[in-house]
């Protein structure tokens, strides 16, 4: 018997998401690879799928949004969904910990782990192999997969191979070259679709941004349009994007001051891959062309690519912000004020 809540309603996913979750709905498989670059929705598509194995009563095209299990999955206390997370990720999506995690966290005794724990792997070894709570299947819910090091994933490629009762997997990864071909070999893959520009536009539409505002970010993420939604969610002004390049020649630190080191670096990455692709005779991907400056040389730009890799492998290090983003600016002056 299902449970109508007042509350749950079916949310309007993309168009090309929608279509994603529809197809893989009519394949079988107990262990699906949902992989491609960031901003495609893996979370989202992962997520669905999931619910959809689990709802009562499924539709063709994915959860009824009505049940007791629909509706655990949104107050996240479905019994027979496990999710491997990083601990912080999992806190920032509302995902719970086990006690004994949570009571570490709060005691301050470390802080969360950016990778997937070992400890977590186990605990869904023994998660698969348990009775289920009523439901169909149990599933369990990976992301992002690549955050899983060597001993976290070889905890679990048994359970993937050969789960135990009628368990499912999804893994979601935005970078899966990084996984253990063993873990590859033991899912279907499901390369996520890219939208077309128009289709995005209209989504970003749908989510509240003006049109203008909308191409401009979209632009600034890449054409990744959930990438671009979190640039706007996090306060990203059109305005502000366009005029980065001009204002980093400038040496205008704070241009990039009010970003995570690791969003600074990135912003500047996109610059100075537009700047390389203009001296090469190709169209900039992030920025106008009217946009950049006319700056720098192959030569200086080149190697402050190469600078900025070496950078954003050390950015988390306890370093002083303020300092960190004064070096950047620096370096990049140095790049962009480089003659022939």
């Amino acid at each position: 018997m299902t449970e109508t809540t007042a509350s749950q309603v079916r949310p309007v996913l993309s168009p090309w998401l929608q279509d994603q979750l529809t197809q893989l709905l009519a394949r079988r498989g107990h262990a699906w690879l949902l992989q491609g670059p960031s901003g495609l929705g893996q979370y989202t598509l992962g997520l669905e799928l999931a619910r959809a194995w689990l709802c009562e009563a499924p539709t063709q095209q994915g959860a009824c949004y009505q049940c007791r299990s629909c509706h655990a999955v949104d107050v996240r206390t479905q019994a027979d969904l496990r999710t491997l997370m990083p601990e912080a990720l999992a806190l920032e999506l509302n995902w719970p910990l086990d006690e004994k995690t949570q009571k570490d966290l709060d005691d301050k005794k470390r802080k969360p782990s950016k990778e997937i724990r070992v400890e977590a792997a186990r605990d869904m070894v023994a998660f698969s192999q348990q009775t289920r709570s009523g439901g169909a299947t149990k599933v369990v819910f990976i992301y992002p997969a690549e955050r899983m090091n060597h001993v976290t994933a070889n905890t679990l490629l048994k359970t993937l191979e050969e789960p135990p009762g009628e368990c499912r997997f999804v893994l979601a990864s935005e970078a899966a070259h990084q996984l253990l071909p063993t873990i590859r070999s033991r899912c279907q893959t499901h390369t996520m679709t890219w939208p077309t520009e128009s289709q995005a536009l209209r989504w970003l539409q749908t989510q509240g941004l003006p049109l203008a505002d909308a191409a401009v970010l979209l632009r600034a993420a890449g054409g990744r349009p959930e990438d671009a939604l979190d640039l706007a969610n996090a306060g990203l002004k059109a305005a502000h994007w366009a005029a980065l390049p001009k204002a980093v020649m400038r040496g205008d630190v704070g241009a990039v001051s009010d970003a995570t080191p690791t969003q600074a670096i990135a912003t500047l990455q996109k610059i100075c891959h537009d700047l390389l692709a203009l001296r090469m005779g190709a169209e900039p991907r992030f920025f106008m062309g009217a946009d950049l400056p006319t700056a720098g040389t192959t030569v200086s730009l080149t190697q402050w690519s190469k600078d900025l890799m070496d950078a954003a492998r050390t950015c988390e290090h306890p370093y002083n912000a303020g300092l960190m983003f004064e070096a950047l600016v620096a370096r990049a002056q140095t790049a962009l004020r480089s003659k022939e």
